[in-house]
């Protein structure tokens, strides 16, 4: 009797596998085919999404040039820089001035994004919010 129960399971166990390599099979062969790529460029999106970042732009630029007392701030953080300085801890200052440098260099990449949109924007009035593109 635990011979054929043996079997019974051996060859449950192989029909299990049979149908789950069946099914892979398929599932692969299925994502080998090339997905459809976009059909447009996205412009009426982005035209629509224009004010939304053109906000957030301005408040990450608002924020990075406040006065020492914004947490976030250019010049907070420059304080920091000097604190640090001042109090001989060479390892904190360097890492803050590291967070500094960056700090400076994304308020640089805001302002320049900024007169990219700015550039979106008009592109938009001209071309029906991008309707016109597709």
């Amino acid at each position: 009797m635990d011979v054929r129960r043996g079997t019974r399971t051996l060859l449950a166990g192989l029909a299990v596998t049979a149908v789950l390599a069946g099914t892979t099979g398929a599932a692969a062969a299925a994502d080998s085919t090339p997905a459809p790529g976009p059909t447009g460029d996205g412009a009426h999106a982005l035209c629509k999404r224009v004010p939304q970042l053109d906000r957030r732009i301005a408040r990450a630029l608002k924020r990075l040039d406040a006065g020492a007392g914004t947490r976030g701030s250019v010049s907070r953080l420059q304080k920091r820089v000097d604190n640090a300085k001042k109090a001989g801890d060479s390892a904190v200052a360097t890492y803050l001035q590291d967070r500094l440098d960056h700090r400076k260099q994304l308020r640089t990449d805001l302002q320049q994004r900024q007169k990219d949109l700015t550039a979106v924007h008009t592109w938009c009035t001209a071309h029906d919010n991008g309707a016109k593109a597709s």
